[in-house]
């Protein structure tokens, strides 16, 4: 199956200017998870250099970094801003091979990790460059021109900032060390939240909705997501796995970060905004709202593709719409997937792949339309039929907006935050603070960032 899925990854494997590196689209320590993949980025054959790094990022593996970046007290009750750049020791760097490449790194290393996480990040800029029609700018290029990428294992977590993302380990309940620098997911995921950051802009700079910060991480979601399906193995892994039904518990659906509580995110999911009519307490939750709308909208999308191209019956696509919340739906469905696929594999490949593509530009599209100071899930609703408009002519006007107000968007709205954000809020955090709010390291005007901080640590 794997020629007929060639198309899966852009950066197609016959462009031979670019440069090798080894990725799982999954940690490898999940059960469906095989031999990390061999992918191209666009980074010319012998332009990314030991770490790795190139014009853009660069990946250092601290020695002695015992916190993550952001702000902490001082004892004169001054405030410190800790930030970009990491000056102090490092582990030795991964180095390319004598022709410009990262593949020949051997797995269990700390230089197989430096390159994984370079490779992870540099294969999901090239896939939403090519989404956004542009090169991707840093909104923290005033400060830094290219992105530092460093690892500090034993932070139950990892992180965007202002400059960098950090990235941790998880210690799961049997004592296995899970390494966060081996996961596509999470590394995409955290990339995902740079492009936020630059096409839509940081909290804390400007009043917000309190929806932007489940928007935050659905669209981070769904950077991961997508980036995922440019990898081969996994589009003919999860179509060998649900033959087209993606509402099976599949790759696709099962996903995210492994967060404190050791949680992974499913897209497929039954959250509405009527769950959140009296508050939220935190992103992640309200971002499965709008998560699970799009991941709905991706897949009628993909039914509607396989119906125009003959490989599924309009019964069966009446079916699966109609039985969508049914507990009796994968018993009725999947029998009726399992002969359609069998039939033509390929043409199912053709349009995930064609649907993915349709799901990519659309969103690179309604994020640069989004403005910080009007965000909410409802504009988010509104672009996304503009956008539609725009590039199909209004095709799919019916499947969003069935999704989207089955979702309760565009029909109610989140109501108010219950408590402040935590250090488990990735949109909002002292990391995404910039460096004006300081002056030589002392806070004139204290941020909302640094009282949290000072009030987590009790100091004056």
């Amino acid at each position: 199956m794997g020629n007929m899925i060639a198309m899966a990854g852009f950066v197609e494997t016959e462009h031979k200017g670019g440069t090798r590196f080894r990725l799982f689209p999954q940690l490898p320590t999940l059960d469906q998870q095989g031999e990390p993949e061999t992918v191209w980025v666009t980074s010319p054959a012998g332009s990314v250099m030991p770490g790795p790094s190139d014009h853009r990022m660069y990946v250092i593996d601290p020695v002695g970094k015992e916190r993550a970046y952001g702000y902490y007290p001082n004892r004169d009750g001054s405030t410190f801003h800790f930030r970009p750049p990491w000056q102090g020791e490092i582990l030795p760097a991964a180095h390319p091979d004598e022709d410009g490449h990262f593949d020949h790194l051997e797995f269990d290393t700390f230089e197989f990790q430096q390159a994984h996480a370079f490779g992870s990040i540099r294969f999901s800029m090239d896939i939403w460059e090519r989404y956004f029609g542009r090169r991707l700018e840093w909104h923290f290029d005033r400060h830094y021109d290219r992105l530092e990428i460093l690892f500090l294992r034993g932070l139950d977590n990892a992180f965007a900032g202002y400059g960098s993302i950090e990235i941790g380990s998880y210690t799961l309940k049997t004592g296995e060390m899970v390494e966060f620098g081996l996961s596509f997911d999470i590394l995409s995921h955290e990339f995902g939240h740079l492009i936020i950051y630059n096409e839509i802009g940081l909290p804390g700079t400007h009043d917000v909705n309190g929806e932007y910060f489940g928007f935050h991480e659905s669209a981070a979601d769904m950077v991961a997501l997508i980036s995922l399906m440019h990898f081969d193995s996994a589009v003919s892994g999860l179509l060998e796995a649900s033959h087209g039904n993606l509402y099976s518990y599949n790759r696709l659906n099962r996903f995210g970060e492994v967060s404190n509580f050791g949680q992974i995110r499913s897209a497929s999911n039954m959250v509405t905004l009527f769950d959140f009519a009296d508050g939220w307490v935190y992103e992640h939750d309200l971002s499965q709202v709008m998560t699970g709308a799009l991941f709905d909208i991706w897949v009628d999308i993909f039914h509607e593709t396989l119906l125009e191209d003959g490989l599924i019956a309009a019964e069966v696509e009446d079916l699966s719409d109609r039985l969508e919340e049914d507990p009796d739906y994968q018993q009725v469905i999947q029998p009726l997937f399992d002969v359609a696929y069998a039939r033509n594999p390929s043409g199912f490949a053709d349009a995930l792949i064609s649907s993915r593509d349709y799901m990519g530009f659309a969103l690179a599209d309604i994020w640069k339309r989004l403005s910080i100071e009007t965000l909410d899930y409802a504009d988010v609703f509104e672009t996304f039929m503009e956008v539609d408009q725009h590039m199909t002519g209004g095709r799919y006007h019916r499947i969003i907006r069935t999704n989207m107000e089955n979702r309760g968007i565009g029909v109610i709205s989140a109501g108010p935050r219950l408590s402040p954000p935590d250090e488990k809020s990735h949109a909002f955090s002292a990391r995404t603070s910039v460096p004006e709010d300081t002056e030589h390291h002392r806070c004139r005007r204290v941020p909302y960032s640094v009282r949290m901080a000072r009030a987590r640590s009790n100091s004056p």
